[in-house]
């Protein structure tokens, strides 16, 4: 072989390299997602209420209601849309509200949906004003109106729509339009999970994954995982990862590599590598909480200070960090800005001073 053609060879295997490693993590993905409401951990209530709506529509021969999912990242909002579909034996669509940012957009979407198709939307509360009034017609009488030219001489042509099951999820549902949030048949609000469900869900996602995980490394995990089945698959990768380096290797029948087990000491080397504290706080969420309490001495501190301070977008602050500190009672968010409390300041073993200007009295 020439050497010009052994560079073609080499280059070849270079791009083809991460589209392998890109399906290794769909394929990751797509085996730890539950594939039926009775797989799904969690949610007892809200698994109810969607099994109801799809056996009533089943009963009736007809389209499910619309459904709106609402709750924070990573509790498993597209998985039930997948499984919403799936259990009514219907086609799946799938979009997001930022690529959605023109009627014409949401029109060519909804002219190709098949009778009774699913469509879900995702971050349904980020689609342009004009879509979503567009999309108030559509859900309720399936139809649209289409506006064809432009001021006087402009003409509006109605386009029957085949029926469909509009899914849609937000961590913000506050910023959906009243009109729209009023059209959907069904809304599921989706609560943080209890340490005993996600260990339920690590129980499930090792075995998958073919290797041993003991009740203890379980429940290690699930301590660390924020209440969030994402982030506790996430951190179980990466305990796979470190028993797979550490702990020696098993062949499945399918090819794939695996550690045989992994163990507590495992779950804390892992963790402590991957700089996840005890109470699941990360690198992030400790460098909010060390400047609030040894920068600006326990606030409060406007979040574009704080931005500026870390190193980081207002935003992801705001809508990535805070909630998890304030949940568990370590930041406290007041008229003049971010304040860290008591418990934050024993977490990161500084000693607070008794009394001071800065410092609110039942903070």
């Amino acid at each position: 072989m020439s050497a010009d053609r052994e560079r073609e060879v080499e280059a070849d295997e270079d791009v083809t390299r991460p589209e392998l490693e890109s399906d290794a993590e769909l394929a990751f993905e797509g085996a730890l997602r539950p594939r039926t409401l009775a797989e799904f951990v969690g949610q007892p209530k809200v698994r109810g209420q969607l099994q109801l709506l799809l056996d009533a529509a089943e009963i009736q021969q007809r389209t499910p209601d619309h459904i709106l999912l609402a709750g924070p990242p990573g509790l498993g909002k597209t998985t039930l849309a997948m499984i919403v579909a799936a259990e009514s034996g219907r086609g799946l669509r799938m979009s997001s509200g930022p690529a959605i940012q023109h009627a014409g957009d949401l029109a060519a979407l909804l002219s190709s949906l098949v009778p009774g198709e699913v469509l879900f939307v995702d971050e349904i509360h980020r689609m342009a004003r004009s879509a979503s009034e567009m999309l108030y017609l559509a859900m309720e009488d399936f139809r649209i109106d289409i506006m064809v030219g432009k001021g006087a001489g402009a003409t509006s042509i109605p386009l029957d729509l085949a029926p469909f099951t509009l899914v849609g999820a937000t961590t913000r549902a506050g910023l959906l339009p009243n009109p729209l949030r009023d059209r959907f048949g069904f809304t599921a609000h989706l609560e943080f999970y209890e340490d005993a469900e996600l260990e339920r869900v690590l129980d499930r996602a090792s075995r998958l994954l073919g290797f041993t995980l003991p009740a203890e490394a379980r429940a290690e995990i699930a301590s660390r995982s924020r209440g969030t089945p994402r982030i506790a698959n996430r951190l179980l990768r990466r305990v796979r990862d470190y028993a797979l380096v550490h702990r020696g290797t098993t062949s499945a029948g399918d090819g794939a590599v695996t550690p045989a087990s992994a163990g507590l000491d495992d779950v804390r080397g892992a963790l402590e590598l991957y700089d996840v504290d005890a109470l699941g706080l990360d690198r992030l969420d400790r460098a909010v909480l060390d400047a609030i309490v040894r920068r600006f001495e326990g606030g409060p501190v406007g979040l574009g200070t704080l931005a500026v301070s870390v190193g980081e977008e207002a935003e992801t602050i705001e809508s990535v960090v805070e909630p998890f500190l304030v949940r568990i009672g370590m930041l406290s968010r007041t008229p003049r800005g971010r304040v860290a409390t008591a418990a934050a300041w024993r977490h990161l073993g500084v000693a607070r001073p008794s009394r001071g200007t800065l410092f609110d009295d039942d903070v």
